[in-house]
């Protein structure tokens, strides 16, 4: 697999300055309001795994427009606990992938952590379960969820997955065993963009960790891209040939490159030089744009699926040392 992107000298520098609409924080905060006033509607049912260092609960919450958000929570065992509540970390997840079924992702909790894995909404067919249905219909789109309601911020799909997402940090800091001022976001791919947007949007993140994420630098990505999910924007705007201007518009709203600019946690990015699914000049355009102290761990011969457990080994440590979290040990 090639490098058909920009070489990594042109990447260090690429920072376009991308659009941001004039309402966009009143679009915002006008959003998240609807959403707080209706009652979070948390439940949290003990799920028996198996699992002997890890303990699974079931959770439902309510999001956007009061639709139930499935997630699952786990918790490393109460022999395994210190002393006082748990630091978290919230899990989005990557494209057409769901929480999975609940003894998967304990890596988190198995290092300590309180981890919510939450599904996005009408996704979780595609490489991973989930159980949480979309219940809002849109006008003519592509197959998938890019363009769904894509001629309106009001309408579009990803206004609901952002609004569930930050929900989903209340959950965790009205859990009486989460410090809720120590609660970190994370995702890989869509998730990392997700992650990029409640970094912006939510209250109180202390961390984030965003693996080469999605939903970047929409203009470009459509542009170069030379596959899907991105391409399910192209498509419909070859069809669509009067709905250019519309289309991104809308997707300014949503731009995690645009929206990272108001973050301001530390965030540890990852960028892989031969991904033809999220260009890396999308991942360095959001890198650039970030709000907060931030860093960045390349991997110049992969393709999406980026440094995967070499990452990870990076995340545990960087988060760890953010967060103040000593290594968790039998009593």
């Amino acid at each position: 697999m090639p490098q058909t992107d920009l070489p990594l000298e042109e990447l260090q520098r690429y920072d376009p300055q991308l659009p941001a609409p004039d309402d966009l924080w009143d679009f915002w905060e006008a959003t998240l309001a609807e959403a707080a006033d209706r009652t979070l509607d948390v439940s949290c049912t003990p799920v028996d795994t198996g699992l002997v260092t890890v303990e699974t609960h079931d959770v439902s919450f309510s999001g956007f427009g009061g639709s139930p958000v499935r997630a699952w929570l786990h918790l490393p065992a109460r022999a395994l606990r210190g002393d006082g509540p748990l630091p978290a970390i919230v899990q989005y997840q990557g494209y057409n992938g769901g929480r999975g079924l609940p003894h998967e992702h304990v890596f988190w909790a198995s290092a300590g952590f309180a981890h919510l894995v939450v599904d996005t909404r009408g996704q979780g067919s595609g490489w991973t379960v989930g159980n949480t249905g979309d219940p809002v219909g849109s006008a003519a789109a592509q197959p998938g969820f890019m363009t769904r309601g894509v001629l309106s911020p009001q309408d579009y799909y990803y206004r609901r997955v952002y609004t569930d997402a930050t929900r989903a940090l209340d959950v965790l800091r009205e859990h009486p065993e989460v410090d809720g001022d120590r609660i970190a976001v994370t995702g890989i791919s869509q998730g990392g963009g997700i992650a990029l947007a409640v970094s912006a949007l939510a209250r109180g993140v202390r961390a984030v960790l965003p693996d080469v994420p999605f939903l970047c630098d929409f203009p470009r990505a459509t542009r170069t891209a030379p596959g899907d999910p991105y391409g399910e924007i192209v498509r419909y705007l070859k069809a669509h040939r009067d709905h250019v201007d519309r289309v991104f518009r809308t997707l300014s709203y949503f731009d995690a490159a645009v929206l990272g600019r108001r973050s301001s946690a530390p965030a540890l990015f990852s960028v892989a030089l031969m991904d033809e699914t999220c260009p890396p000049s999308t991942v360095f355009a959001a890198y650039h744009a970030y709000g907060g102290p931030k860093g960045i761990r390349i991997y110049p011969y992969n393709d999406h699926e980026g440094g995967e457990a070499h990452q990870q080994r990076e995340q545990l440590a960087w988060l760890r040392s953010r967060l103040e979290v000593r290594t968790a040990r039998p009593a």
